[in-house]
């Protein structure tokens, strides 16, 4: 059974400030969660969701007929925001949602190979389709490229011992399931680690999972473009569930919303050089105390909004 709880669900929905007529992306579908609330608020307008995930696909798809038939559903990765919508006619849109979370059912599906608390062959893969997978990257991907994502997208500070017992294990035989895996991190971590509250093998899963997905490089490239293609007062709300996906949206929304450096002695801001999208919250909305008790995939989740400027045509 497909379940989720979506994360940050009401804050997000009225931080969209949703238009009935409106168009709307939903870039993440999941289990239709946040799509169910966006079509529940439209009457002439039309949701769009992608997702990659073909059991999430076909769950959501019977969540949304119960409610109307104003939505179109894309399997495709979010990084093809902008040709996908182009196919259907779709320039631009009135609100854009990203939930960065991986589903709850993709954790608790145990064939996917993502948690470290199933036995499953090492897979990680959101789209099946894609050829790279978890296997691969522990099993192939050089010593030095291992350290490498360990770091970058997990401050794992133990990165090279890790990296350095996944070469040493692999050269006896393939690590093959998630299990192997995570013995040979338990390995390589000193006692004192191991005995701190936590699973040790967490920054390295969520490395492998990053790594696999390409997941950071997806986001910047869907971010941008669902700046460009959102209408006059329109909002883009985006929920991020660690610092790297944080940076980079808080890098790009300032970077959009901020007055460039005037040189002296210029007595105004030329228009071209104002700013085309304000901050609707100037610090991230996170989970209220009574969201945190009852969902605790919650803890991490960061909301930021932003809106585009009615004077500025595109």
């Amino acid at each position: 059974m497909f379940q989720h709880t979506s994360v940050l669900l009401n804050e997000s929905i009225e931080g969209l400030n949703i238009k009935k007529d409106g168009k709307y992306v939903d870039t993440t579908l999941g289990a239709g969660g946040h799509s169910s609330q966006i079509l529940k608020r439209l009457t002439t307008g039309h949701l769009y969701c992608f997702d990659q995930d073909q059991d999430a696909i076909q769950a959501a798809t019977d969540k949304l007929k119960q409610i109307s038939d104003n939505f179109t559903i894309i399997n495709s990765n979010f990084r093809n925001l902008k040709e996908e919508l182009k196919k259907r006619d779709v320039e631009n849109v009135d609100g854009i949602l990203f939930d960065l979370g991986v589903s709850s059912y993709q954790f608790d599906e145990v064939s996917r190979g993502f948690s470290y608390n199933h036995e499953a062959r090492l897979d990680m893969r959101m789209d099946v389709r894609n050829t790279l997978s978890a296997y691969e990257i522990v099993n192939e991907w050089k010593y030095q490229d291992i350290v490498s994502i360990l770091y970058r997208y997990a401050d794992e500070k133990f990165a090279k011992n890790i990296a350095h017992k996944i070469e040493k294990s692999r050269k006896n035989k393939p690590i093959t399931t998630t299990f192997e895996l995570v013995e040979v991190i338990k390995s390589a971590l000193p006692a004192s680690v191991l005995r701190k509250k936590g699973h040790p093998a967490k920054k390295t899963f969520q490395a492998l999972r990053i790594a696999v997905n390409d997941e950071l490089h997806v986001f910047e490239i869907a971010l941008k473009d669902a700046l460009d293609i959102l209408k006059p007062s329109g909002r883009i709300a985006v929920i991020t569930f660690h610092s790297l996906e944080d940076r980079i949206c808080k890098q790009l929304f300032k970077e959009v919303s901020t007055i460039p450096a005037i040189p002296k002695g210029i007595p105004y801001i030329p228009k071209e050089l104002e700013p085309k999208f304000k901050l609707v919250n100037k610090k991230p909305i996170i989970a209220s105390e009574e969201e945190l008790l009852n969902n605790h995939r919650s803890h991490s989740a960061k909301l930021r909004i932003i809106e585009r400027i009615e004077h500025h045509e595109q």
